[in-house]
């Protein structure tokens, strides 16, 4: 029997856009991916349920300093909607509370579908993450206790719908962060009279990152270490949206020890700093009308 050969850890910098498959929690597929590409720390932006597929951003490295970023970001999903059974749930994983017939046709799903759109009020499921005097109410929702929950505000910026046949429903819905689609699945079902529950979720959407760019954990294994380096973005992909700036000389290294710098007119909110082509943090404007670091990054050379 051969001896188990300890496993090395480096530094690896960058931005993984994964696919992820169905059935596997985000933070598996974190560790999944991070000992396919040795790196020493990885972090995701936001979990993806089990049951849901598609985009998961990990950060590796100097990027994780930025992960909470994407929590905030919109997002867009592909959901199958199946019409007439609704689920305690919300979802196919719960147990089955209502059926009905299904008497919808596609002017009725064109009419009801823009009553979702703007800003909208949503209960959280009790099969969330969401904790109640410290414990998942998930957890409740197991043995059977039911607490009240509050409506909160989340805006869907767009459904379409993708195609409709029978009582299967697939819409594409851009939406704001913290939006339950199994909630909305099951209120556009109670819309359309016959109830509804999501049998399937692909996330394509986060903030500026889509899924036509990211890669399964099956392709990363295929490929050998050196040449899933391809796969990696830049520590500032999670950063385009915000304002740029660059420094050079004193001004450059004394934004790397810390200390603020002059900012230029009329920038305002968070602002991603160069030292020529190189990330070297994320500032704020502040005391003074300077502009303050707010996180560094030491990126391997």
């Amino acid at each position: 029997m051969q001896p188990k050969v300890k496993k090395t850890w480096k530094q690896v910098d960058g931005v993984l856009l994964l696919d992820k498959p169905i059935g596997m929690t985000s933070n598996d597929a974190l560790q999944k991916a991070r000992r396919l590409f040795s790196a020493a720390k990885g972090g995701h932006t936001g979990t993806l349920d089990p049951l849901a597929t598609g985009l998961l951003p990990l950060c590796f490295g100097e990027a994780t300093k930025f992960s909470a970023d994407l929590l905030d970001a919109d997002k867009a999903y592909e959901a199958v909607l199946k019409l007439g059974v609704t689920t305690d749930s919300g979802d196919a994983e719960g147990a089955i509370t209502a059926t009905a017939e299904v008497n919808v046709d596609a002017a009725r799903i064109a009419d009801v579908l823009p009553r979702f759109t703007g800003a909208i009020q949503q209960i959280p499921p009790m099969h969330s993450a969401l904790k109640r005097d410290g414990r998942p109410l998930y957890e409740l929702a197991r043995q059977g206790i039911e607490v009240e929950r509050e409506a909160r505000a989340v805006t869907i910026h767009a459904i379409e719908c993708l195609s409709f046949s029978g009582d299967a429903l697939t819409l594409r819905v851009a939406c704001s962060k913290g939006t339950y689609i199994r909630v909305l699945a099951a209120d556009i079902g109670q819309a359309l009279g016959c109830g509804a529950h999501l049998t399937a979720l692909r996330r394509t959407v986060v903030g500026d990152l889509t899924l036509d760019r990211a890669v399964t954990l099956a392709e990363l294994t295929e490929i050998d270490e050196a040449g899933r380096g391809q796969w990696l973005l830049p520590v500032d992909a999670l950063l385009q949206s915000l304002p740029m700036v660059t420094l050079e000389g004193v001004e450059a290294n004394r934004f790397q020890h810390g200390n603020p710098v002059a900012l230029s007119a009329g920038m305002a909110g968070k602002i991603r700093v160069y030292a020529e082509e190189r990330l070297i943090g994320v500032g704020e404007p502040g005391h003074g009308g300077l502009l303050w670091p707010k996180r560094l990054v030491q990126l391997a050379s």
